[in-house]
């Protein structure tokens, strides 16, 4: 069953390029203690992600953290490296932190994940966006079509701010 608004984010870890090479970070590590904008995407470099959602983010970044956001953090089925490059040519204000759950994990353990084999994808995540306060889920948007960005942008999390 998919998270809903109310619930703890599960125990999970995560892979966070380091200066030192590849770290793991814990849901807790990343969400105790603050309010963090999570946005989930289905690949990193991938056209609506990188084209559209990622742009979203970044424009509302400044707005985001000016309404109490400590973090802002993205997600992907994507391995440390990729994730380490797609920041390196995206972020330039170094603005948010990206989380590689390149087995998955975390998505399923969320129950968002998305089968894009039939694309040659594999397991992806489902595009989503949500606010977690202390490790609770505050809000929620999850899109319909993993192909728009509708519902998940930055400009939608920032108006429920």
């Amino acid at each position: 069953m998919a998270i809903q608004t109310g619930d703890k984010l599960p125990e999970a870890k995560f892979r966070v390029m380091t200066a030192e090479g590849p770290q793991v970070k814990t849901t807790d590590d990343i969400f105790k203690g603050k309010k963090v904008a999570l946005f989930a995407v289905p690949g990193a470099y991938t056209g609506t992600c990188h084209k559209m959602h990622l742009p979203s983010i970044f424009l509302n970044a400044y707005a985001l953290k000016d309404k109490g956001v400590d973090t802002i953090a993205i997600v992907s089925v994507n391995d440390a490296f990729v994730m380490n490059a797609w920041k390196r040519d995206t972020d330039q204000r170094d603005e948010a932190i990206f989380l590689a759950d390149g087995n998955a994990d975390f998505t399923k353990s969320i129950g968002m994940e998305l089968d894009a084999s039939g694309n040659g994808l594999g397991i992806r995540s489902k595009r989503y966006s949500m606010l977690v306060e202390d490790g609770v889920v505050k809000k929620l948007n999850l899109e319909a079509m993993p192909g728009k960005v509708e519902v998940s942008g930055g400009d939608t999390l920032l108006g429920q701010l």
